[in-house]
């Protein structure tokens, strides 16, 4: 998609964003937004605190836990190729973990609802040289889950740690490699690396009461790397950004919807849910609407990569200050919405099978009336009055049936029942009958209906 942004939008962004690293006092912010697979804009302010000039597409910013996005697209390949299965506990693959991480399965890890500790038990690992797998393994026990597992969002870097030495195991690789092989090459992320390489931004601090700063350190985490290592650019997140939107190739459409779906809530603050957690990719909700992505911070650092999941805009945010931005990146991405709304696509005819053609229109679930519409590749029931379950639906496995994909009925089957004519007389749906008309008496409605049929007293 050839995407120009109008001036006036594109000195707004600007604007902002030389506004954040003013007030937030950032040495140096950098940002871009992708719409259509491209990155359409990118700024940058400020300076890296190292020679080389700021660089708003290729300068590199260690993202944090934007890595753990790339372990969980590594599992979830592995997913699906076979290998691991979402429900399989830890130590079905890391057999050395016989207690405590070893019995919490795969898919709550990735949905950080596992219950694992948030950290290591030794010095602040963000900011200490790394072990490896054996120096992790004796803090993995029984003691290292601290809720149970499947019941709350509890964040867990550890996890992750785990997560990245199950990657290596049942590709016999390491998480690097595979990350490497199956995602950086493929999408040309040429600048995303597990170490910096210059240009990179420096580290810093910002002290909260002075205008000084203070290097942090920078080291390789060793088997917490998968929680927070990878180094990486606007240019290449950008591309990052439409395996996060589901449109690259590196991963099956249905598995980044999965990947999509709150697996827990943080809902410490009670109410209606603002941020959660999916396989792997922290969800916001806004306003109804669902943005995917990961944020990330390391000492040094702080980084955002979001997307819209229906519109697939995306921004990316990065800083090499430890106290970070604030709501920068979102208001990036309403600016985008806001000034540049999309155009819907046109209207044009399209086959309809005829399968399809023969349940569209209206079908009653006892009296509420629904209503059948075809989609690209199936169709869609929804309530006429807004009552009424809602789900779509795409071919079953079993010739003449139908799989739910969403809300109450997903994964149930819907099958047309025909009358001696050939006809469809009924849609069975997880039991219920979907009948023409209003509690249509020859539609085999369960528990009969009356014979008095419809009348103004009972």
């Amino acid at each position: 998609m050839d995407v120009t942004l109008l001036p006036g939008t594109t000195r707004t962004l600007e604007h902002l964003l030389a506004r954040e690293q003013s007030s937030s006092r950032l040495p140096s912010v950098v940002a871009g937004l992708v719409r259509g697979g491209s990155l359409v804009w990118s700024g940058a302010a400020g300076s890296t605190g190292v020679e080389a000039p700021l660089g708003a597409r290729d300068t590199q910013y260690r993202v944090g836990s934007i890595s753990k996005t790339f372990v969980a697209a590594a599992v979830m390949r592995a997913v699906e190729d076979g290998l691991v299965g979402l429900e399989d506990p830890v130590r079905a693959h890391l057999p050395e973990l016989t207690d405590g991480v070893g019995r919490v399965s795969v898919g709550q890890l990735l949905g950080q609802a596992g219950g694992v500790q948030a950290e290591t038990d030794g010095p602040w690992w963000e900011r200490t040289e790394g072990g490896d797998w054996d120096s992790l393994l004796p803090i993995l026990g029984a003691s290292a889950v601290r809720h149970r597992p499947g019941t709350r969002f509890h964040y867990s870097n550890v996890g992750f740690g785990v997560l990245g030495e199950l990657v290596g195991r049942v590709r016999d690789s390491t998480w690097r490699d595979v990350v490497a092989t199956q995602f950086l090459v493929p999408l040309g992320m040429s600048r995303t690396s597990m170490r910096p390489q210059a240009p990179a931004a420096r580290g810093l601090a910002v002290h909260p009461w002075a205008d000084v700063v203070l290097p942090e350190p920078e080291h390789d985490a060793g088997a917490m790397a998968p929680a927070g290592q990878i180094w990486s650019t606007v240019a290449d997140l950008a591309r990052w950004a439409g395996v996060v939107a589901g449109t690259s190739p590196v991963l099956r459409r249905d598995t980044v919807e999965a990947m999509w779906e709150p697996q827990s809530v943080d809902d410490a603050r009670g109410g209606p849910w603002s941020v959660g957690y999916g396989l792997g990719l922290q969800l916001w909700n806004v306003e109804g609407r669902r943005h995917a992505g990961h944020s990330g911070s390391m000492p040094g650092f702080v980084a955002m990569l979001r997307v819209d999941v229906e519109t697939g805009d995306a921004v990316i945010a990065l800083t090499n200050s430890t106290s970070g931005f604030g709501d920068l990146p979102s208001r990036l991405l309403s600016t985008l919405a806001t000034q540049e709304p999309l155009s819907p696509a046109p209207w044009v005819p399209r086959e309809v099978p005829a399968d399809v053609l023969e349940l569209v229109g209206p079908w009653y679930w006892g009296p509420t009336p629904l209503l059948v519409r075809a989609t690209s590749d199936g169709f869609e029931l929804g309530g006429m009055t807004g009552r009424g379950r809602a789900s779509r639906f795409v071919p079953a496995g079993e010739p003449g049936t139908w799989r739910g994909l969403d809300n109450y009925y997903a994964g149930e089957l819907l099958r047309p029942v025909r009358g001696a004519d050939g006809a469809v007389g009924h849609l069975d749906l997880a039991s219920f009958r979907l009948t023409r008309t209003p509690y249509d008496p020859g539609a085999d409605v369960p528990g009969g209906v009356d014979p008095r049929g419809w009348a103004p007293r009972g």
